[in-house]
């Protein structure tokens, strides 16, 4: 989304180092990072007439059959889609409308995209809805069946349904416009006097509107997303609005709040105790990384939501190690120079969240400089060390390497060494005659490339735009090794600055810069594409700050070159090695970070900050370090999510659902990769539809979610039941593998024994498995993917995702749904907590087990169902 840049992040010499700067990469910091609810990205909102990146062919009728292929979850026949919207119920079908690319599989070309379904399990895909124009894209808001015609778009016998929805226009602008259907939903009409609602902002967008019965209007909930606010207006024929107030900030602030959906819920069942619960969507600043939604529960008076009073937030108390309230740095040593030799005063400086006097920020007026500090021994003696922490987002990877690397051996399918590129094809300006000879004018200098050429797209400046597209190649190595560095604008953005490895004519990897001029190594994993056919493109569409592209050194090789370190982070090293890490949000707002220690008791330990990145955001920012005999919450820890696990984001509810049931659907997928899941010829499904409700745990109001009762129609064949097996210190298949499969509806209560971990294992195969699983010990429900596939198309995509979940009555419920390409896990015996992960394993990956850690587990009984397709 536009923004006035942060100097620093513009590849020019004359970006300003004062402390004007800092103040404005502060207040820039989510805008600057963010990829949007919308498919919003850095550079700005999207063009309609973006054209797609990839294509479909037209001609290739999809088999539904294909590797990752969901048959439990709606996924369209070909082509990207993202956020549901206009969840609407209307003369016994329910709508899903949703963010669709009808050009191409990843993100462009915003549209509407529909399908109906009789019970939300069953689905028809209807043709576009609503599509992009030239000059606006349809970006995501609802639907709304407009039955007293108070718009005038139909009559009282036959009401209009009438879409509100983001009109995104060329010029960056965003407001809310109409669109309505006389004909169930099958062909829209835009109204003429679009927008409806128009306040200026680029980062206003994803209204949700109902109406609200007692004062005979419409509501709309809308994001003001840079601001982390949600507005509320009211209209009596949804074409004038008034405002009526405004929430926020509040909760995870992390980055831009999206797609905000209103809505009453029957506390414990009662409908005398009504309470309103808030979903803000957020991204990225989710409680897994990337996307996620969250949650407030409070009241609405009509004109104003009041969350709950939650408290104010007192970390634990402990023994401070260091505060960087003194002159120098005491005992802590430096190397290098972004920490310089004192800390810095919080009075003087633009950092928030600062305790006491003084900090750590290796920012120092630019972020050119590199270097580590790092603490004298100290004894383990507590069981957490809690701290704060900021600035940039750059994890600490156990792969990486602080020293340069020299090219691999193999095929070297470009080195940029000549005068022109050879039979490389350019379009477009970005590229210019042949490769670039080191730094061009007005450039910060571009470092870590290989001999005198490379390809460098800042050609006057970040200006122009172009493609550089290799001939076809023949993949017979193992890894593709090459140099990058520039602009950090991922494929599928709005304005990409991206390397593409396309097979068929579709992106199966991309790897882009990180706001930096020296050029890294990196990798691609090429296994699974042996004997195939494929092509490089060097695509360079963004014209903002650090709008370019650097590339060298393109080399088919056997040997996979490791990944050199750009970390901004706070680490812990026991026995000289890092066994834990924390990075910031790119964010100049200290926040609680806490280091589990309970392993390392009676060790010692030292704590490192590192700053290897010189890019924007390249520095870390860190404040009172404490031993303590409890962990520090973040504030997305203390947020409450509907769902903690990686892939389920833009979650709305329906309107007008029968019975007054509260039904939600969620994108499963994350931006922080969205563009590069391993799917063809479509890309993302939507999350399966859950039912709502508002229970009281822990003597606070809470969402609880199960899957709808429809799901039962999918049901294939007798079911698999188990019951009273224990299994101690490993894993056994469940019920001699009669229960394999790779689509499952799974029900299983586990009694506590004395496991630290236990569980099931599901999609499992040669190395592969998908744990799904309770940590006894501090009382989580995880999902472990680190092993569940194809895992290397991103390094956000393999890890584990935890959730609270305490016993009840000394057992733990598990629902689980296993599809082609994801689980979805609801714990407890009500759904109290949930994860929703994306999976891509092998078709033969089909393995179900039990398995224990650290003792014995017992399983008290499980029911198992395999699913059929929802397309039958």
């Amino acid at each position: 989304m536009p923004v006035s840049p942060d100097p620093r992040r513009t590849g020019s010499t004359s970006a300003g180092r004062s402390a004007h700067t800092r103040r404005i990469r502060r207040a820039a910091l989510t805008a600057l990072a963010a990829a949007v609810c919308l498919g919003l990205t850095a550079g700005g909102p999207a063009l309609a007439t973006t054209a797609p990146v990839t294509g479909t062919s037209q001609a290739t009728a999809p088999s539904f059959q294909e590797n990752y292929r969901p048959q439990v979850h709606f996924t369209p026949a070909k082509n990207w889609m993202n956020d549901p919207n206009g969840l609407v119920y209307y003369e016994g079908e329910y709508h899903l409308f949703y963010q669709y690319n009808p050009n191409g599989n990843t993100w462009g070309n915003m549209s509407w995209g529909h399908a109906v379904s009789p019970d939300l399990v069953h689905w028809q895909e209807l043709p576009l809805a609503i599509p992009y124009e030239g000059d606006q894209a349809i970006f995501s808001g609802s639907a709304v069946v407009d039955t007293d015609n108070t718009s005038g778009f139909g009559t009282p016998d036959h009401p209009a349904m009438v879409a509100v929805y983001t009109s995104a226009y060329a010029d960056g602008r965003q407001a809310q416009s109409l669109a309505y259907s006389t004909d169930r939903g099958r062909t829209w009409t835009k109204y003429s006097g679009n927008p409806v609602l128009d306040v200026g902002s680029r980062a206003f967008r994803d209204p949700k509107v109902q109406w609200y019965a007692p004062t005979k209007s419409w509501l709309m909930t809308v994001s003001m997303a840079d601001e982390h606010k949600v507005e509320f207006y009211s209209s009596k024929d949804l074409k004038s609005w008034s405002h009526l107030s405004e929430f926020g900030p509040a909760g995870a602030i992390g980055g831009a709040w999206e797609c905000p959906d209103l809505f009453p819920l029957a506390l414990d069942g009662d409908a005398n105790r009504v309470k309103w619960v808030l979903v803000v969507n957020i991204n990225p600043g989710g409680i897994a990384g990337g996307s996620a939604a969250q949650y407030f529960v409070g009241d609405f008076d009509g004109t104003t939501f009041t969350a709950d009073d939650e408290g104010t937030y007192t970390p634990p108390t402990g023994t401070v190690l260091q505060g960087f309230d003194g002159p120098d740095y005491g005992d802590w040593t430096t190397t290098g120079t972004a920490f310089g030799d004192r800390p810095v005063s919080a009075a003087e400086s633009g950092v928030t969240g600062v305790d006491g006097a003084g900090f750590v920020d290796s920012f120092l007026g630019n972020d050119a400089a590199t270097g580590t500090l790092t603490s004298p021994p100290f004894a383990v003696t507590a069981d957490y060390l809690d701290f704060k922490v900021g600035g940039g987002n750059h994890p600490h990877r156990s792969d990486a390497v602080i020293d340069p690397q020299p090219a691999p051996a193999g095929t070297v399918l470009a080195d940029f060494e000549g005068a022109d590129y050879g039979d490389w094809t350019a379009t477009g300006t970005a590229f210019g005659p042949g490769p670039a000879q080191g730094t061009l004018p007005g450039q910060q200098q571009v470092t870590g490339y290989q001999g005198n050429g490379l390809v460098n797209t800042f050609l006057q400046g970040d200006s122009t735009t172009g493609t550089l597209t290799s001939p076809p190649f023949t993949v017979d190595r193992r890894y593709l090794d090459f140099l990058i560095g520039g602009g950090h604008h991922p494929s599928g953005a709005e304005a990409p600055t991206v390397f593409e490895l396309l097979v068929d004519g579709q992106v199966v990897r991309n790897a882009t810069g990180s706001d930096n001029e020296h050029l890294y190594w990196s990798s691609w994993d090429l296994s699974d594409l042996q004997g195939r056919t494929a092509q490089l493109r060097i695509v360079d569409q963004n014209t903002e700050g650090w709008g370019h592209i650097n590339v060298d050194q393109v080399v088919l090789s056997d040997t996979r070159v490791l990944p050199q370190s750009i970390e901004t982070t706070v680490n812990l090293l026991v026995d000289g090695q890092v066994v834990d890490s924390a990075t910031g949000a790119d964010s100049g707002h200290l926040d609680w970070a806490s280091f589990d220690l309970r392993a390392y008791r009676g060790k010692t330990a030292r704590i490192q900050l590192v700053d290897m990145n010189t890019g924007g955001w390249g520095h870390v920012i860190a404040d009172t370090f404490t031993l303590a005999d409890r962990p520090a919450l973040s504030a997305a820890q203390r947020a409450h999510w509907v769902d903690y696990g990686k892939d389920f984001y833009a979650a709305v509810t329906y309107e007008n659902a029968p019975r007054r049931k509260r039904y939600m659907i969620g994108w499963m997928n994350n931006w922080q990769y969205g563009n590069a899941i391993p799917t063809s010829p479509w890309r993302s499904a939507q999350a399966f539809p859950r039912e709502l409700a508002l229970r009281t745990i822990g003597g606070k109001p809470r969402l609880t979610q199960q899957p709808v009762r429809s799901l039962n129609s999918l049901r294939d064949g007798d079911v698999v039941t188990a019951r009273g097996v224990t299994v101690r210190d490993g894993s056994v298949p469940l019920a001699g593998g009669r229960g394999d499969g790779q689509a499952l509806d799974i029900d299983a209560t586990f009694a506590l024994a004395d496991a630290r971990r236990f569980g099931l294992k599901v999609r499992t195969g040669p190395g592969q498995e998908t744990v799904i699983g309770n940590d006894a010990v501090n009382q989580l429900l995880y999902v472990d993917r680190t092993r569940s596939g194809a895992v290397d198309f991103n390094a956000a995509f393999p890890g584990v995702q935890t959730a609270p979940l305490a016993p009840e009555n000394g057992k733990i419920h598990l629902r689980v749904i296993v599809d082609w390409s994801s689980v979805e896990v609801f714990g407890g015996s009500d759904g109290r907590t949930a994860i929703t992960d994306q999976i891509f394993p092998a078709p033969d990956s089909r393995g179900v087990q039990l398995f224990a850690e650290g003792g014995s587990a017992r399983l008290d009984a499980l029911k198992l169902w395999r699913l059929g397709s929802y397309r039958r």
